[in-house]
């Protein structure tokens, strides 16, 4: 056994053995042989270039975990995919002259080629690319499905529409109101689009976060957050004034129907019909419509917008107060899509209402006032949101209410709705923040949407033998807006139903289509329909899901109404995709930038130490760099570590020991020079642990020897309580938690003496090796591997089973617990694993050093956590 670890050489080795014998290979139910299911999935990667060393964490630990539940007799599921389509690559393909598709398949082989060089146990078979002809027929064929199912709607919507790049844009790709990439001032237009109908989910979608015991509660919250159930009241208020035709009476959704005593103006939405027939006649408000447009509709941009509106003149008569009336103004922060592109304002008790009142001097009457210690509304508070700038939104009584006054706000909620009710004015109502998903993107590189356009037939869907409608490969990118509609020849068809000619949608579907159903793809990859209903079964719901919280939203909202409707169409049983969910944090690295103020590689950097402080200088001029923040690595910003060279370096085992090791994994973790070199001097030591008189250990598989000596025994005890911890902690997913007892156990073996003779403590520290090698097997594969074989194995660490722990081994009889007196380490206390409270809390308090702490005073309490710790409170 070479004295050195030589991961170049054992790396690629092991990799090629594991892909000869097909060792990750998912088995159908048929040929599991009665093992259980275990499907482990990260979030598949969009193909952008190389990877870093920031994009690998995930990937590590679902393959641990891969690892982990296969060496524990588990058929386990562990694919991978890529969500290949996006405008990135038409970005590339404009920028270098390159078709998306190869610029697209170029970084998949390259990806994957580094995957690979990591060692994930990934069942390469399942592989597919959202981009490929044969995925995304299959997603053709789904939409058809909806579209019968009643799941798809075509109807007008406001969107950001670049006027430059003639193109519907994302909210996220609207920088301060104007193009990402264009510049150009972004218009709030009004087209056709194909939405799915998520809102027809609302409530299921938010019954199902009750089921998702093993998701985070933070991602669970933002999802709840997200889809708004709201309880409120829709109200007519009466118009008067130059009131356009059919136009009489206008109807808000209000939460806060309490508030009405308090409210001091209408507003519409610049989209609502009354603001279209208003401007119809009046150029001053059309040229406010036009300007509220260029915001944008995402509500991040409207919420941080100046407050801004146009008075109609029309007056809305108060559905309380016998002879008042409340100014009608258009405002830019109404939206159209939510409720009923109306809100009455009541600036006391909202922050944005409050704003606008006091923009257009407009009356702040307090309706609610918090509760005085006596019980009854405090007025000092009233009286100063009255006369302030912020407004008063907490719990309370309410006040200047007519018949509300004395009611808690849940009280007059709905005592209010039951008067607009009684006067016909009004109906208590359920609604939702969620909104409908529109899937249309002016976009080539995307999924064809399957219908055709007929002027004798009208929308019509393409017939499912006629699938896949294949992008065409002759495309050019020198006009602006979407290539597909400016495309000489491969819009035009004929109806299927008629025969005419019919044009193609030109649209594409928004990407976060093809990631709402890939997982239920790679069941079965290779099938006719669109998901197995056999694989399905047995496979989903996926047990681990990992990914980013950045996706908590969107992706995971979408693949849950997937699957609801996937169920619906009798494809699947299950109505929720992730039984588990995991989000991970973010490898993150320094900064660096140079005098000019731009972006510096850690390569490009060098850092001394300086009278104990650490400086920067740029390798190409000595010239002195500013040391930036510890953020995520990104391209960006350069603080990008390159995988192949750490790979090469240091080996993909290092790495993968690093990034699971410093930090819990919901948790960032730093990347340091020092913390790989740590990991890599580590994994060195554990070679050199398993090659120290390898002759002396007995044969693989020698019998248990009759007896043991103490110090043997003591061994033995340590490796089968840390199998235990271990695999808890990778049950767990607490990987830094497993390094860390694989650290103490690696230092427990190293001090463990035996002689070359001593039959007995050599058969000891054989199963001590064999533990640690199949322990740390998940994490450094590679090294386990070859560690294995140099103990004598022939056969190999991923066809061997995870060790089973003696229970009486396991079994604790004593523990050494702290004593701390105020917080303050004292002495420390060894008593039975089973003690009890009472029995450790008296040990504690006769310690001499507790004692002297003590002096002459009593413990005002005593704090006891069992096998950890006692703390005296004096």
């Amino acid at each position: 056994m070479s004295s050195r670890y030589n991961h170049r050489e054992a790396e690629p080795k092991w990799q090629a053995r594991w892909a000869e014998a097909d060792a990750f290979a998912a088995r159908d139910d048929a040929d599991a042989k009665g093992r259980a299911k275990y499907y482990v999935l990260e979030m598949f990667p969009y193909p952008s270039g190389k990877m870093h060393i920031g994009h690998v964490r995930n990937y590590t630990m679902g393959d641990v975990l891969a690892r982990f539940k296969r060496a524990r007799g588990f058929n386990v599921l562990h694919p991978m995919g890529w969500d290949a389509f996006g405008l990135p690559a038409e970005n590339a393909a404009m920028e270098r002259g390159i078709h998306p598709a190869k610029w697209t398949y170029d970084n998949i082989a390259a990806m994957r080629r580094q995957m690979q060089s990591m060692g994930f146990s990934i069942d390469w078979s399942r592989e597919f690319a959202t981009c490929d002809p044969a995925y995304y027929a299959q997603e053709q064929a789904l939409f058809l499905d909806f579209l019968e199912k009643g799941f798809v709607e075509r109807r007008k919507s406001y969107v950001n529409w670049d006027p430059v790049e003639n193109t519907v844009l994302a909210n996220e790709q609207v920088v301060d109101g104007c193009g990402w990439r264009s510049g150009a001032p972004v218009e709030r237009r009004e087209l056709t689009q194909w939405f799915l109908t998520i809102s027809d989910r609302a409530d299921e979608l938010l019954a199902g976060l009750e089921t998702l015991k093993r998701w985070p509660d933070k991602v669970r919250l933002m999802q709840q957050n997200w889809i708004g159930r709201s309880e409120g009241a829709h109200i007519r208020f009466a118009l008067e004034g130059a009131v356009p035709a059919g136009q009489d009476t206008l109807e808000v959704f209000s939460t806060r129907p309490d508030t009405l005593y308090g409210a001091s103006f209408c507003a519409i939405s610049p989209g609502h019909p009354l603001t279209a027939a208003l401007a119809h006649s009046d150029a001053a408000l059309a040229a406010f419509v036009t300007e509220c447009n260029r915001i944008g509709t995402s509500e991040a941009a409207i919420e941080t917008a100046e407050k801004k509106g146009f008075d109609t003149g029309l007056r809305a008569r108060h559905p309380f107060k016998d002879g008042e009336t409340l100014p009608v103004y258009v405002a830019n922060f109404v939206l159209m899509d939510y409720g009923t592109g109306a809100v009455f304002g009541c600036p006391a008790h909202d922050q944005r209402d409050m704003e606008f009142a006091r923009k257009y001097g407009l009356p702040v009457i307090p309706v609610v006032a918090p509760k005085a210690a006596n019980g009854s509304p405090d007025m000092a508070v009233a009286q100063s949101v009255g006369a302030g700038e912020e407004a008063f939104t907490g719990d309370g009584v309410l006040i200047n209410s007519g018949f509300l006054d004395g009611l808690g706000v849940q009280e007059a909620k709905r005592a209010a709705i039951e008067k607009l009710e009684g006067l016909k004015i009004g109906i208590g109502t359920t609604t939702y923040r969620l909104r409908d998903w529109g899937i249309s993107r002016q976009r080539y590189w995307g999924c064809p949407i399957p219908v055709v356009h007929c002027d004798a037939c009208g929308v019509v869907p393409v017939p499912k033998a006629d699938l896949p409608i294949t992008l065409p490969d002759d495309v050019s990118f020198d006009k602006p807006g979407n290539p597909l509609d400016h495309h000489p020849t491969w819009k035009q068809t004929v109806c299927p139903t008629c025969g005419k000619p019919a044009r193609r949608e030109t649209d594409t579907f928004d990407t976060f289509v093809d990631s709402s159903w890939y997982f239920a793809r790679f069941c079965a990859p290779q099938a006719e329909a669109p998901v197995e209903r056999a694989a399905a079964d047995y496979w989903l719901p996926v047990d681990q899901y990992i990914g980013g919280i950045e996706h908590a939203i969107l992706h995971l909202l979408y693949a849950r109404y997937f699957t609801r409707n996937l169920k619906d169409l009798g494809l699947t049983a299950e109505a929720e995709p992730f039984a588990g969910l995991f989000t991970q944090g973010m490898v993150v690295h320094e900064t660096f930038k140079d005098r000019n103020g731009r972006w510096l590689a850690p390569e490009d950097v060098t850092i001394e130490a300086d009278d104990g402080k650490r400086r920067a200088i740029a390798v190409a001029d000595g010239a002195p760099v500013t040391i930036g923040p510890i953020e995520k690595m990104s391209k960006s910003k350069k603080n990008v570590v390159g995988l192949d060279e750490i790979v090469d370096q240091y080996g993909a085992d290092t790495a993968r020991w690093f990034v699971l090791s410093d930090s819990p994994p919901e948790r960032d973790v730093e990347w340091t020079e020092s913390g790989i070199e740590g990991a890599w001097r580590f994994i060195h030591r554990l070679w050199r642990l398993v090659g120290d008189d390898t002759a002396a250990l007995p044969a693989p598989g020698s019998p248990q020897p009759a007896a043991v000596d103490e110090p043997a025994l003591a061994l033995r005890r340590a490796a089968h309580q840390t199998l235990a911890a271990v695999g808890e902690a990778f049950e767990a997913l607490r990987f830094n938690r497993a390094i860390a007892r694989l650290h103490e156990f690696a230092n427990t073996l190293g001090g463990f003496k035996a002689a070359a003779d001593d039959a007995a403590a050599q058969w000891a520290r054989r199963e001590a090796l064999e533990f640690l090698v199949l322990m740390a097997a998940p994490i450094v594969p590679h090294f386990a591997e070859e560690a294995w074989a140099a103990l004598g194995h022939e056969t190999t660490v991923v066809a061997t089973d995870w060790p089973n722990a003696d229970p009486d081994l396991v079994k604790v009889d004593k523990v050494t617990i702290a004593v701390q007196v105020n917080g303050k380490r004292r002495d420390e206390l060894e008593v039975e694993a089973d003690a009890d409270e009472k029995a450790i809390e008296e040990a504690a308090l006769a310690l001499e050093k507790v004692r002297q702490a003590l002096g002459d005073k009593p413990p005002r309490k005593v704090i006891v956590v069992k096998g950890r710790i006692v703390n005296v409170v004096v």
